[in-house]
């Protein structure tokens, strides 16, 4: 195909209201596919060369209102194990913007309620602080519910399931979710929604970027900006 053959397929495409992610996937593929084709010397010439993708607006991730976020964290009864531990892994996400992936990794020695704060072990360790609300929540369920999930066994890892072994990702997730209907919550609910809201509420409140930037563990501070 010649480059003008390629730019009327592009045309056609936007003329079909396809999506700007839509079409630059295909780019993505025309280009491949032609990257393989000069490699195999069937062609000697690649038409995709500083063609140009479409610009893909990066959508703005949902926020909750202060609001929202407490009618979420007030929904799990905290009188039964279960409550307990949702509570403490809800109110610990807001309180320290961490990711799930962390909070679900967190051993209970990477907690320290005296000094309220939460030790991070990822690519780059990093301290966060929690506040009272959190080292409340977090205090009843280790001391009251956690050995509950455990029965006879033993283990190093905060949140646990019903089988005693640790929390999924993909469990605390459907938590969430429930929660978040319970709450009438009619938002798009993702496992980052409290991690971004923390955030955004923290900016409203003056805290400035390149501390939210460490508290969040980006690299990057553009990555913070978004």
């Amino acid at each position: 195909a010649k480059r003008g053959n390629i730019i009327a397929y592009i045309l056609y495409l936007k003329k079909e209201n396809k999506a700007p992610s839509s079409i630059s996937r295909s780019i993505a593929s025309i280009r491949s596919f032609y990257h393989f084709l000069l490699k195999s010397n069937i062609v000697n010439y690649d038409p995709t060369i500083d063609l140009e993708s479409p610009k893909v607006e990066k959508k703005m991730p949902e926020i909750l209102t202060i609001g929202e976020v407490e009618k979420l964290l007030s929904i799990p009864i905290t009188s039964n194990f279960k409550g307990s531990r949702d509570k403490a892994m809800l109110e610990l996400l807001y309180a320290t913007g961490v990711r799930v992936t962390e909070l679900v990794n967190l051993n209970i020695d990477d907690v320290n309620l005296n000094l309220g704060f939460v030790k991070l072990n990822g690519t780059k360790e990093r301290v966060v602080p929690i506040g009272r609300m959190a080292q409340k929540a977090v205090n009843v369920y280790i001391n009251e519910y956690r050995q509950e999930f455990l029965k006879d066994k033993e283990s190093n890892v905060l949140f646990l399931n019903f089988h005693g072994q640790k929390m999924t990702r993909q469990g605390f997730w459907k938590i969430i979710k429930s929660y978040a209907k319970e709450a009438g919550i009619e938002k798009k609910i993702t496992p980052y929604t409290l991690r971004h809201s923390f955030a955004a509420h923290l900016i409203e409140n003056g805290a400035d970027l390149k501390s939210l930037q460490q508290m969040l563990g980006h690299a990057d501070i553009s990555t913070t900006q978004i």
